[in-house]
């Protein structure tokens, strides 16, 4: 296939919308290559760059910006130019799909989520690329699914700020950095929010407030990559799918962050 032709695939997934001002289009390489390998990861960095090098990757498909800005604007900055350097060396046609999978009847990166996180409970997609609801079968504290998730979805650290010790069973997912966190976090149904990225004298602040005012509140920040890895995961999966003849894999970017305990 087509490097263009795989992303008309992945776009096909999508429910109809305005798409004319998307992110989602091409940022290196040639939309008419042949492909037969096809990596996916969450971002462009260096080192994901040279791993679907050396596995043979004609494609790379990532999630967020490649040159730090949303519509990958570039500029004459020094880290900016080695990595387009680094990108036309490695000879990969690099896409961006971000808007359209979460345009589907059950957001993409949502339902990835989901399935990486294994909560015990049923999820509700409310509002593609904004909110999904999970309602655990058996009550959890924030302490106990900020551990769960630490496991399952290898994230380090997992900040919480509110009522961490109350059994609860309302979630609401808003991975990523999406806009309505601080609506959600305020609705009667929303106990405990999992987000990627939060304000921390908005969110942070409320969610400490509302927990010493006797409010069953907690805000989870996961970290960005840690909030969606698992959609991208579940992309690379479904692609394999639906393109059996393509060899598909799925490179982790890793945590953005390190820290003072690791090893």
């Amino acid at each position: 296939m087509k490097a263009r032709e795989i992303m008309e695939l992945l776009f096909s997934l999508s429910f109809e919308r305005d798409y004319s001002n998307t992110c989602d289009t091409l940022k290196a390489g040639d939309p008419e290559k042949e492909v037969s390998k096809v990596a996916v990861s969450m971002f462009a960095t260096p080192k994901t760059i040279a791993q679907a090098k050396t596995w043979g990757a004609d494609m790379l498909i990532v999630h967020e910006p490649t040159y730090y800005d949303h519509w990958d604007r570039l500029t004459d900055e020094a880290v900016r130019l080695q990595k387009q350097k680094l990108i036309e060396e490695s000879g990969l046609t690099l896409y961006r799909y971000h808007d359209h999978p979460h345009f589907c009847q059950e957001d993409l990166i949502a339902k990835g989520m989901v399935a990486q996180m294994q909560l015990p409970g049923k999820a509700d997609y409310v509002t593609p690329g904004a909110l999904t609801r999970i309602t655990l079968d058996t009550p959890m504290t924030a302490a106990e699914v900020a551990k769960h998730l630490e496991t399952h979805c290898g994230i380090h650290h997992i900040r919480i700020s509110g009522a961490k010790d109350i059994p609860s069973t309302k979630i609401s997912g808003m991975f990523g950095t999406p806009d309505g966190v601080m609506q959600e976090l305020q609705s009667a149904n929303c106990e405990i929010l999992l987000t990627g990225e939060a304000c921390e004298w908005s969110l942070a602040e409320y969610a400490r407030d509302a927990a010493q005012l006797g409010y069953n509140k907690t805000l989870l920040i996961l970290g960005h990559i840690g909030s969606e890895a698992g959609g991208m995961l579940y992309i690379a999966d479904l692609l394999a799918q639906k393109a059996p003849a393509l060899s598909v894999r799925y490179f982790a970017s890793g945590e953005v962050y390190t820290y003072t305990d690791e090893t």
